[in-house]
C-alpha cells in the first residue's frame, strides 16, 4: 500500500488537534535549488535509493523534493567483489564500486519507468574515470527532460592522473567542471570528497570553472579489520564511511564552504532526522540529502519530511528559506 498524506497522523480528529497541525503545515517547507523550485529540501542520496521503484512502492515518492538516482557511468559496471559492505559504531563502510547498468541502459530503461512513478525533476548522478567519460555521460543525460540537475560525482580515480580522485585537487575539480560546463545546459552540481585538506578551495576552483552548485559531503575513506582472519573486512581493503558518524563533519565543511563560494550547497553526510536538516541548513545548505539512512529506515525521508514542520514551529522558523546560512549571520 502506498502511504500518502491523508495516511499520516496529522489529521487525527476535527478539534483542536487538527487546528494545531494545520497550524504546522502552514510552514513553509519550499527551497530552490539553482533556479528549480523544491516542494521541500530533502532529497535521498545516490546509491541509497536506486531509481526509486523499491521506494514508490511504500510511499507515494512525489512528496520527496527529489531523489538522485544510482551513480552513473558511461559503460555498465559489475561493481567491486564482495564483501563490499562493513557494519561501524554509528554508520557503515561500502566499497560497492559504482556497479550500474551504464548511461545507455538507464536512458532507454530506466528513466521510461521511473515517468510512470515520480512526476518531477530528478537529479542524474554522474560518475567517470576520465574527463571523456564524463562529459560523454553527461551530454547524454543533458538530452533528458526528466533530469533536472546534472550531480557529478569527481571523488572518483582519474585514472589518465596516476589513481588520483579528481575531486582531490583544485585544478583537477576545476577541468572537471569546465568539459562538464562545456556540453551541459542543465544546473551541474559538483559532489565533492571530504577527503582532502582544504575542501573549500575544491568549492572555489567549481565554482569559477562555471559549476552551478556544489554537493558535498561524501563518504570518508575508512577500514575495518577482521579480528579473526586478521584481515580487512571488505574485499576492496577501504570502503567509504557514512551514517551518523560522519555528520558533525559534514555539517563542519558545508559551513566552510558556504564562506567560499557564493553559489548553492547541497548538504549531506549522516542526515536522519528533521533537526538534522534544520542544522545543515543553519551551516549553509539549499537542499539536503539523506543517505545510509535510507537502508535502515526506508520510510525516513518521507517521516523527515512529515515532521519537518513541527520541528520548525518548535524552533520559531515559518520558511526554510530563511534558515539557509543563518549560523553564519547571528
Amino acid at each position: 500500500m502506498v502511504i500518502d498524506e491523508v495516511d499520516t497522523c496529522f489529521f487525527y480528529d476535527d478539534g483542536p488537534g487538527l487546528r494545531e497541525e494545520l497550524k504546522y503545515w502552514r510552514k513553509d517547507l519550499g527551497v530552490t535549488l539553482a533556479g528549480i523550485p523544491l516542494d521541500n529540501p530533502v532529497i535521498p542520496a545516490s546509491g541509497t535509493f536506486g531509481y526509486g521503484a523499491e521506494f514508490a512502492e511504500l510511499y507515494n515518492i512525489d512528496r520527496l523534493g527529489t531523489f538522485s538516482f544510482k551513480g552513473t557511468t558511461l559503460e555498465p559496471r559489475f561493481g567491486n567483489p564482495t564483501p563490499r559492505i562493513a557494519e561501524a559504531p554509528q554508520g557503515m563502510l561500502n566499497a560497492v564500486g559504482l556497479q550500474n547498468p551504464g548511461v545507455k541502459k538507464v536512458i532507454s530503461e530506466e528513466l521510461p519507468r521511473m515517468k510512470e512513478f515520480f512526476h518531477k525533476p530528478v537529479m542524474a548522478n554522474v560518475s567517470g574515470f576520465s574527463i571523456d567519460e564524463y562529459v560523454q555521460t553527461c551530454a547524454l543525460l543533458d538530452k533528458e527532460e526528466q533530469v533536472g540537475w546534472l550531480e557529478v560525482n569527481i571523488s572518483c580515480p582519474n585514472v589518465h592522473g596516476g589513481g588520483m580522485a579528481f575531486g582531490s585537487s583544485p585544478e583537477a575539480a576545476a577541468e572537471v567542471t569546465r568539459a562538464v560546463k562545456a556540453v551541459t545546459k542543465k544546473p551541474v552540481f559538483m559532489k565533492l570528497s571530504p577527503n582532502v585538506t582544504d575542501i573549500a578551495a575544491i568549492a572555489r576552483a567549481c565554482e569559477d570553472a562555471g559549476a552551478d552548485g556544489v554537493s558535498l559531503i561524501n563518504t570518508l575513506l575508512a577500514m575495518r579489520i577482521d579480528l579473526k582472519t586478521k584481515k580487512p573486512v571488505l574485499a576492496n581493503g577501504t570502503g567509504g564511511l557514512s551514517g551518523p558518524a560522519v555528520f558533525p563533519v559534514a555539517v563542519r565543511m558545508v559551513y566552510q564552504v558556504y564562506e567560499a563560494v557564493g553559489i548553492p550547497i547541497i548538504g549531506m553526510g549522516g542526515v536522519s532526522s528533521p533537526e538534522d536538516v534544520i542544522e545543515m541548513m543553519l551551516a549553509g545548505a539549499s537542499a539536503v540529502e539523506v543517505g545510509a539512512a535510507n537502508l535502515v529506515d526506508p520510510f525516513v525521508c518521507w517521516n523527515i519530511i512529515r515532521k519537518l514542520p513541527e520541528v520548525m514551529e518548535q524552533y520559531g522558523i515559518d520558511s526554510l528559506t530563511d534558515i539557509i546560512g543563518g549560523a553564519h549571520h547571528g
